[in-house]
């Protein structure tokens, strides 16, 4: 093609839109034209990026014309509703909802990981895996390159704005609620305290952890946890792959954790691990609790890598580890991962 690739950022106004932005701005630039999408009701509102005032348009068919690479950074509905029309209008697509994680004509890509599933794209859409599963994937997967993953058990702890605006406002609000109290001594007081400010978790988040995270599914599990499993399984291409998941909400505003016990075909030790970990892309390994150097939420916030501490080798299993990960759940977690595979598009794209 003639030029740098015209990009679309779908959902522009979102959280995740707007570390999209930050992320265009900080990274070299590969796009020609940057067209800002969002609702309807957004129209002709402005936002910077790369350091220009951009009017935001309604999305419709026209507003996808002449666009290269479409980022789809909005609910699965719309996402399911609007990708195909984007890529029958000759868009590549980067999606970064669940509507087409699973489909078996979508890759789910990991650029650190799986790089060359992003040329295989039939229908024309590539996606994003969910933040819990990026949170952990880049660090599991360069374990598995060396010693072969066989089962992984996960607990994650989930910030809440996985849950968009509303569940940022919701924390917040029942902080401010229980803040200078004398609440959680008493069955219930933080729940009368709340009253109906629970937003979208199950449960209030102050001075508590929900575990639940998603719908209902099959059996008691949670949409969120088969996702883990059935995400982590493509995208390391093990579709028989022991994956078992417990979610849990937790009263933090970005980044989630989570607790991985892996599992391998060969026998591991913790200074191999250290030195995989250590010089992989994407990863930064903290570990060393003598000196209280291990990830925190607090403190992997507003960082692209993911962070790995508390290495252990299992006590009962020579082949088992034990690690806590932290990754910031709207930036490798969402606009992250989504700029870099587009960013490897555009780099096909302008070879043509």
């Amino acid at each position: 093609m003639n030029g740098r690739p015209t990009l679309a950022v779908v959902g522009a106004t979102g959280a995740v839109g707007a570390v999209m932005l930050q992320i265009l701005s900080q990274h070299a630039d590969v796009w020609g034209e940057i067209r800002l999408i969002a609702s309807p009701r957004t129209d002709g509102r402005k936002l910077s990026v790369r350091g220009e005032e951009t009017e935001v348009v309604g999305l419709s068919e026209e507003a996808l014309d002449g666009v290269d690479v479409a980022l789809f950074l909005v609910p699965d509905e719309v996402s399911a509703q609007w990708a195909p029309i984007a890529a029958a209008k000759g868009a590549v697509v980067v999606d970064n909802s669940a509507a087409f994680r699973l489909d078996p004509d979508v890759p789910l890509v990991v650029p650190e990981l799986n790089p060359h599933a992003v040329r295989a794209r039939p229908r024309g859409i590539v996606t994003s895996p969910g933040c819990a599963t990026l949170s952990m994937i880049v660090a599991v997967g360069a374990l598995h390159a060396e010693f072969g993953v066989r089962e992984l058990v996960v607990s994650s702890y989930q910030a809440v704005s996985a849950a968009g605006q509303d569940g940022v406002s919701a924390l917040r609000d029942q902080l401010s609620m229980v803040a200078g109290t004398e609440l959680g001594t008493h069955p219930g007081d933080v729940r009368r305290a709340v009253g109906d400010t629970t937003g979208p978790f199950a449960a209030p988040l102050a001075l508590n952890v929900v575990p639940w995270s998603g719908s209902l599914r099959e059996g008691g599990w949670s949409s969120e946890e088969m996702a883990i499993r059935e995400e982590t399984r493509k995208i390391l291409d093990l579709p028989t792959l022991r994956v078992t998941a417990t979610c849990v909400h937790v009263p933090v505003i970005t980044t989630h954790s989570l607790a991985v016990h892996a599992r391998f075909e060969h026998e591991i030790t913790v200074d191999r691990a250290h030195e995989i970990l250590a010089t992989s892309p994407g990863v930064v390994l903290f570990d060393n609790p003598a000196m209280g150097d291990f990830p925190t939420p607090a403190d992997v916030v507003g960082t692209d890598p993911t962070w790995v501490g508390r290495v252990r080798r299992s006590l009962d299993d020579p082949r088992a580890l034990e690690l806590f990960v932290c990754g910031d759940n709207l930036r490798k977690g969402a606009a992250l991962n989504t700029a870099q595979i587009a960013e490897a598009i555009a780099v096909e794209l302008s070879k043509r």
